[in-house]
């Protein structure tokens, strides 16, 4: 990154004194120029890209200047015999670093992988066990694209506690009266190399020592470098670091040795390693062992519970991380807000294990926690209160229930029906009576009946009491006030809920004839507008109210059941003879009769072979079959009579048109009716044959053929076939039964089947029937032998 550095103070530097040009247009001085004045500008990378880029330059300006540079750079290095590393590398990891685990089908193709062994652990069944707190940290180690979740960060800058050793890159930077640049790998003997001066020995020293040892060494060849008024500095700088090996012990998932970058911290082996094994291992005892000494102890609750990583120490090579033994484990179910397994270690009690666990839900049950204890024989329960919670000491082994709070109320008491504010209360000194909660709920509404009310009282077994009262005797004070315990339900009832129901009906000629509720002082005039007035025929002379009769119709003698109450209203719904002091009341069924001659038009359809086809109205009740004819225009030449449908509601009327137009007085010319319809068709040329026959078909009409002959047409009768049945149906619905009825165009012949002889036995039951008459036959002679001996 120090060309792109020099780059772009260059360009600042340049700009201010000249036009701004394009890259392809300086001469090698002046890009020179710009690269050394870009080394005394002392401004930072991001403020020399964003002074060039306000001043013109574009990204392929800044890549061509970078590239010139770097050729003149190492033209010039040449010249002067130099070796000039270019120090504008990004940092990145070591090429043989172990990697996470994936799965075992590519273990063996992965040479990063640094283990000296390699302990599987089956996973939790975390459907019928409680999980490990902490074991989900490294549950993804071993899948794809989650290495880098426990990677070094390597865009830091280069810690000043960072021991330096063999393989890392030393980068030096000198700038000012004097420009030079190097970058050095440390040898494995420790040292570096700069030209012409005596090696450097800086293993095992900090950055900051070995930044002083090199500086010292480098005055042999720039005098005052780094001093007041020398005009030359230095910086010295960390590149491409090292890798080390660390081995993981103990109760890990996949303990082993690894090689990890030199900037690689504690977490970054653990996850390698797959953390500690949730089965066996310690998450709050693992130990970085350095020569022989633990130097730090890490518990992972710290980082878990608090994100703390002070124990998250960077490790240095041949480390050892030793995970022990688990020795505390308990369990925490039920109502805490994350339910699993947790480590204890000495001196933390249940409540610090509480904590772990994020405390209690918000329905949890914290008077008391239920403890399952093992002993060395078997197991015990113990009830933990909340005072003890604090120096509890849990045990190995232990498991702890909390429970959910019950679905009661220790103080709650209700009120509801006809009250103006049903609902809830608390029973609270002030309101602990029947009537103190009568006030609370700010009285009885009008419709409350007061002769009754109820006090619904849950007793010591859970069963539920009912307690009745006169609650207007007791507002007026004519009875003692009633004291409520808690879960009492006071219920007013309404008088409405002690009724049926009221309601009045409306029907005949109005135009939303339906049952509509109840209201005082509603005249006949009202329901009509509400059932929205009168219909076109309605008459208006005759409005019929029938009402119950509530009395007893015995003791009074009247035979009738209901009274009966005639209006007229006009159509303006004035009611006229009284009417107009007639108040309906509760159950009254309102009918508005129709005008007498008073009738809907009338329409019948006729298509077909007539001339002018289409709907017609009944002019009048006298209208027949033959009358509509004449209104469609009469018959046309090709009309077929013997074949004329008529039909009434979708349903084929036997009629015979030729009968009709012969002698209208006859009876099948029927007066028509609203929806009828006649259809004249042309003279059809087939027959069908149909039913019990062999090939059942339509042929051609012959004149001379009788049925058998267009029964034969269709290859005869089947043998199922009941000849002395067969009928035939005419076009217009008429049928006539027998073979020897006259056949006519259009018609159809039908042979039924003979029914299912379902009585007729099967030959393995005739068998059976048979077998069992010659066994019956066969003990009766054995007895007729046997008595007569015996005789």
């Amino acid at each position: 990154m120090l060309v792109f550095v020099c780059l772009w103070g260059a360009c600042v530097s340049a700009l201010a004194q000249q036009t701004p040009s394009r890259v392809d247009q300086l001469t090698d001085e002046q890009v020179a120029e710009f690269y050394r004045r870009a080394q005394a500008s002392g401004l930072s990378e991001i403020q020399i890209e964003q002074a060039a880029m306000s001043q013109g330059y574009t990204l392929d300006d800044i890549a061509k200047m970078r590239r010139r540079i770097a050729q003149i750079r190492s033209q010039t290095a040449k010249q002067n015999g130099q070796s000039v590393a270019d120090t504008g590398v990004v940092r990145s990891l070591p090429g043989d670093l172990s990697r996470p685990y994936r799965n075992s089908r590519n273990m063996g193709r992965n040479s990063n992988l640094r283990d000296t062994s390699l302990l599987l652990l089956p996973k939790l069944d975390t459907l019928k066990r409680p999980v490990v707190f902490g074991a989900s940290l490294f549950q993804n180690a071993d899948k794809e694209n989650t290495g880098s979740i426990f990677e070094p960060n390597l865009r830091i800058a280069t810690p000043r506690g960072y021991i330096v050793g063999p393989d890392d890159e030393i980068i030096i930077d000198i700038y000012g009266a004097s420009a030079d640049n190097y970058k050095l790998r440390v040898s494995p003997e420790g040292t570096i190399k700069v030209q012409n001066l005596a090696p450097i020995f800086v293993s095992g020293l900090t950055i900051e020592q070995a930044e002083q040892r090199i500086i010292g060494r480098l005055r042999q060849a720039y005098q005052g470098l780094n001093r007041p008024g020398s005009g030359t500095y230095a910086n010295i700088s960390l590149g491409q670091i090292r890798s080390i090996r660390v081995t993981l012990v103990g109760e890990v998932v996949r303990p082993g040795t690894y090689t990890i970058s030199s900037l690689g911290s504690a977490f970054n082996a653990l996850y390698l390693g797959g953390g500690p094994n949730p089965e066996t291992g310690s998450f709050r005892r693992i130990s970085v062992i350095r020569g022989n000494r633990v130097v730090r102890t890490i518990d992972l609750y710290d980082f878990l519970l608090r994100a703390d990583q002070r124990d998250n120490i960077r490790l240095q090579d041949q480390d050892v991380i030793r995970v022990a033994d688990y020795e505390v484990r308990v369990e925490l179910a039920g109502e805490v807000r994350r339910p699993a397994i947790y480590e204890v270690l000495p001196g933390e009690n249940l409540k610090t294990v509480l904590g772990f666990a994020g405390n209690f839900t918000d329905e949890a049950y914290t008077a008391s926690i239920s403890l399952r204890r093992n002993t060395a024989r078997e197991r015990k329960i113990l009830t933990i209160s909340q005072e003890e919670l604090a120096t509890f000491v849990p045990q190995r082994g232990d498991k702890y229930t909390v429970g959910r709070i019950l679905e009661r109320y220790e103080n709650r008491i209700q009120i509801t029906g006809a009250v103006m504010r049903p609902g809830e209360y608390a029973l609270t000194p002030g309101l602990t009576t029947v009537r103190e909660l009568l006030q609370k709920a700010e009285g009885l509404r009008k419709d409350a009946f007061t002769n009754r009310a109820n006090i619904y009282r849950e007793r010591d077994n859970m069963d539920t009491e009912n307690i009745p009262f006169d609650v207007g005797r007791l507002l007026k004070g004519e009875i003692a006030d009633i004291p409520l315990l808690r879960q009492d339900s006071v219920v007013v009832q309404s008088v409405r809920d002690l009724r049926e129901e009221y309601t009045i009906r409306i029907e005949g000629a109005v135009n939303r004839p339906d049952i509509y509720p109840f209201v005082n002082n509603l005249s006949v005039a009202d329901l009509i507008a509400l059932a929205g007035g009168f219909q076109e025929g309605a008459s208006a002379s005759r409005i019929e109210v029938s009402r119950r009769i509530r009395q007893d119709t015995v003791a009074t003698g009247s035979p009738n059941t209901v009274k009966i109450f005639t209006f007229t209203v006009d159509k303006d719904l004035k009611i006229s003879d009284g009417a107009t002091q007639f108040v309906l009341e509760p159950f009254d069924i309102v009918a508005v009769r129709s005008a007498p001659f008073y009738e809907r038009q009338q329409r019948v359809f006729v298509d077909g072979e007539v001339m002018y086809p289409g709907n017609y109205a009944i002019l009048n009740r006298t209208e027949r079959v033959t009358d509509l004819i004449k209104l469609a225009g009469g018959l046309k030449s090709a009309a077929y009579l013997a074949g004329a449908q008529f039909k009434r509601k979708g349903n084929l009327v036997a009629t015979d048109l030729r009968k009709v137009l012969e002698n209208p007085g006859s009876e099948q010319n029927i007066l028509l009716e609203d929806g009828d319809s006649l259809f004249v068709s042309q003279k059809s040329e087939v027959v069908s044959i149909q039913g019990a026959v062999l090939n059942p078909v339509l042929v051609n009409f012959e004149q001379k053929f009788s049925v058998n002959d267009y029964i034969q047409q269709a290859g005869g009768f089947t043998e199922n076939a009941r000849r002395k049945k067969t009928y035939i149906t005419y076009q217009n619905g008429r049928k006539d039964v027998g073979r020897s009825s006259r056949v006519e165009p259009g018609s159809t012949i039908v042979v039924p089947f003979k029914p299912l002889e379902e009585s007729k036995l099967s030959p393995t039951e005739r068998i059976g029937i048979l077998s069992l008459i010659g066994t019956l036959a066969a003990t009766a002679t054995t007895l007729i032998i046997n008595l007569s001996r015996a005789q």
